[in-house]
């Protein structure tokens, strides 16, 4: 069987290499970009992602790029502390989560895809025009330096992100990103420790919010290497260049009260090299993702807001079932509808759940019953409440710790 992937992301490597595992040799990646390069800023691998890393013999490498989160916590806008849970191996799961340089964690897998698949297994300077569907095989048309290039395959899977060109040519009138009206400044910091040095905090409500965790342990100095984001209602635009790097005081002045006894949050957004500006974008679900021998996968099908941390992890399922289904179904149009029967319905509800700030919603509610402060978070929101909120994002995402634990294994049997 011919793979032809389209878009070398975290989801399209994940595909590459689980196809691989699963016993699949004439797998492609085309990219349309000069060079692979590390960019981007922070993200968090949660365990459910980190468990399909391990089977793929790749989890300690990548734990050992970034730092595994002890506690998520979240905070109001005045510093006190609303509800914290363990994370990663902490809360019982049997893998860790682990906050990584997104850059960092796709050139590992570019490294790995080369290694195992052959370096010519990614193309690049191919984007993707059209796809061209066939009764027994689909082809992916691509602009090259040399002109217009046709590959036949077996099955084309579109990992080619949020601006998904195969997205676009399945539903041309879908138009931009949903814009939910929040800008995102995005950077890291070398600064001071806060915490317990492995702390993922989360800070303010649904107007206005810090997130900060660090992607390098501390230093002799007590200095980490520190992700943060800055998010504020009613700035900007949804027009806005993705890599668009502005100057920080203004954003230094949005937080200028932000200073708490553990963490100094105008100092953070001052010492980033660099700040990149964002808009807060995911896309409405969609019906289908399969046309032909041809499906998408990772942002191209469920682009979702980053409420959770889930996008790449969400990628790395993807890639897994998908994998899965192909070594095991009976031909690839059955492959390609259990994994879109698999995959869909459960991303449809996590993006919609983003929507209504998944499990960050425990600070629109502090917002909304304490607008000037509490006490005890007890007299705003009672803990049960809080459990449920925690307990039920993870359900619908899949990585509730007693179920991901036993839940059986995407390793398909050995060809």
């Amino acid at each position: 069987m011919r793979i032809v992937i389209v878009g070398a992301g975290i989801g399209g490597l994940a595909t590459a290499l689980s196809l691989h595992a699963a016993g699949f040799r004439d797998v492609v990646l085309h990219e349309r970009v000069d060079e692979l390069r590390a960019l981007g800023v922070g993200i968090n691998v949660l365990p459910h992602a980190i468990r399909e890393l391990a089977e793929l013999g790749l989890a300690d490498e990548i734990a050992a790029l970034g730092v595994l989160p002890s506690t998520l916590s979240y905070w109001n806008r005045f510093g006190q502390p609303i509800w914290s849970e363990p994370r990663g191996r902490e809360a019982g799961y049997l893998w860790p989560q682990v906050s990584i340089h997104r850059g960092e964690l796709q050139l590992a897998l570019v490294r790995a895809v080369r290694e195992r698949l052959g370096a010519d297994a990614i193309r690049l300077r191919h984007a993707l025009l059209r796809i061209e569907h066939g009764a027994d095989a689909d082809t992916a048309v691509f602009a090259t330096a040399a002109g217009e290039v046709s590959v036949g395959a077996d099955v084309i899977v579109a990992a080619d992100g949020i601006h998904s060109a195969f997205r676009r040519q399945a539903y041309p009138l879908e138009g931009r990103p949903v814009w939910n009206g929040l800008t995102l400044w995005r950077g890291t910091a070398r600064v001071p420790t806060f915490l317990d040095g492995r702390s993922m905090i989360m800070a303010g409500d649904g107007e206005q919010k810090f997130v900060a965790y660090p992607l390098r342990a501390r230093d002799g100095a007590g200095l980490a290497v520190v992700n943060f984001i800055a998010e504020r209602r009613g700035v900007g635009d949804e027009t806005v260049d993705w890599n668009h790097a502005v100057d920080p005081v203004p954003i230094v002045e949005m937080f200028r009260d932000w200073r708490f006894d553990w963490l100094d949050v105008p100092g953070v957004i001052g010492a980033a090299d660099e700040i990149l500006e964002y808009p807060m974008v995911d896309r409405d679900p969609i019906p289908q993702w399969t046309f032909g021998r041809t499906t998408l996968l990772g942002d191209a099908a469920h682009a979702m807001y980053p409420n959770g941390s889930n996008g790449a992890s969400q990628a790395i399922l993807d890639a897994r079932t998908l994998a899965f289904h192909l070594a095991t179904a009976a031909d690839a149009p059955a492959a390609l509808a259990a994994y879109e029967d698999a995959r869909r319905p459960a991303t449809t509800a996590l993006v919609l759940s983003n929507r209504q700030q998944g499990p960050e919603r425990v600070m629109l509610l502090a917002r909304e019953r304490a607008p000037e402060g509490f006490d005890a978070i007890e007299d705003v929101i009672p803990e049960a409440e809080l459990t449920e909120i925690a307990a039920g994002y993870k359900r619908a995402a899949g990585f509730l710790p007693e179920i991901l634990n036993a839940r059986p294994s995407l390793t398909p049997p050995a060809r």
